[in-house]
């Protein structure tokens, strides 16, 4: 006899081998066709909906962020993204406005 049970978020489902011995009826929903979208998206523009940037785009300082950020991606020079000091030292002004939200510098010994 099969049953299940719930153990704080978990559930449990336990089923006999006479639950087995039939192939499953269920159909499963076709999944999207959409491709995951990491930082870059196919088209080369940076996804700021990517998790991996943990929201700084749409924080007090996005803007500044996205500016640097983009200045750095779309960089041609040598080295990459030296002509985007004055954008980093920009998001940096901000971010230090913001403490709570970015953190305070480290002070270096």
């Amino acid at each position: 006899m099969s049953y299940c049970r719930e153990e704080g978020k978990d559930k449990l489902i336990f089923v006999t081998e006479e639950d087995h011995s039939t192939p499953s009826k269920i159909v499963l929903p076709d999944e999207d066709d959409d491709e995951y979208e990491g930082l870059i998206k196919a088209s080369g523009e940076i996804n700021w909906d990517c998790p991996c940037l943990q929201g700084m785009a749409y924080g007090p300082c996005g803007d500044e962020f996205k500016s640097a950020f983009s200045c750095f991606h779309y960089s041609e020079a040598d080295p990459k993204g030296s002509d985007c000091i004055p954008q980093f030292r920009d998001m940096q002004i901000c971010f230090s406005k913001y403490p709570e939200v970015y953190g305070k510098d480290e002070e270096k010994d």
